[in-house]
């Protein structure tokens, strides 16, 4: 069977090939990073509740990393949401439900997710002083909790399996820390694309877990704050309007 693309952009393509997912990094991208993916992934396909799929090994392929993963039969969320619109809210719902899933977990092997957003908060050349204290002293007052944070949940990293269960993929940011930050994270990454579907995300979540709406957004300008240090030019008009924001009705 021949290689099938998957997905393609400028750091990495993904293929097919058979029972496995080949994901080849571009000439140059850092070994720590990839090795560091691995690890990631390996340390939380061990929680039986998650369905993850496994990391199989990695390799060079013509002098570029690759890492080599279990394939998984099945359509991403993203793709059933934008296929289906009718069924947004269900799909949502679904989303939410596998999100606190994913929090009921534990991993503490993982990186702290406080101490891992400060050290992007210090790298982001978009600060001044004063904001970059602000921020830093905001995120130092939040609570410390020790939930499992998948750190990039979104429906592209949701496949709805042929056998009907649900697999997440994608866990280079994972780390075990405060709900709510991975919750606001995902905020940004679906307003990025569709602010109604990030606010219908928030309300079930909220809904659902009984937390106050503002809480999730105080954590809106240190998530989105943080999202900057990834230097992504399509990204950076959204993410530079929330940072000032401070004080929610």
């Amino acid at each position: 069977m021949a290689k099938e693309l998957i997905f393609s952009s400028a750091k990495k393509t993904i293929y097919r090939d058979g029972d496995t997912v080949i994901k080849e990094f571009c000439e140059g991208f850092p070994k720590a990073e990839v090795l560091n993916e691995a690890l990631c992934n390996a340390r939380v396909e061990t929680i039986e509740a998650l369905n993850v799929p496994k990391i199989l090994g990695f390799t060079t392929v013509d002098g570029r990393w690759a890492l080599i993963k279990e394939y998984v039969p099945g359509r991403t969320l993203e793709e059933l949401m934008e296929e289906n619109p009718d069924k947004l809210e269900e799909y949502m719902e679904q989303m939410v439900d596998l999100h606190l899933h994913i929090h009921a977990q534990a991993c503490p092997l993982l990186n702290k997710l406080k101490e891992k957003t400060m050290r992007s908060l210090k790298t982001v050349e978009q600060l001044d002083n004063s904001q970059r204290y602000e921020l830093q002293t905001r995120l130092d007052g939040m609570p410390k909790h020790t939930k499992l944070c998948h750190g990039d949940f979104n429906p592209s990293n949701i496949i709805v399996g042929d056998d009907g269960k649900l697999y997440v993929i994608d866990w280079v940011h994972a780390s075990q820390g405060n709900a709510s930050a991975d919750v606001a994270r995902t905020y940004l990454l679906l307003a990025l694309k569709d602010k109604k579907k990030a606010e219908l995300y928030m309300d079930i979540f909220c809904e659902k877990t009984g937390t106050e709406k503002r809480y999730v957004q105080g954590w809106l300008p240190i998530v989105a704050a943080a999202q900057l240090s990834y230097k992504r030019p399509e990204e950076k008009d959204l993410l530079e309007s929330w940072i000032n924001v401070f004080e929610y009705q």
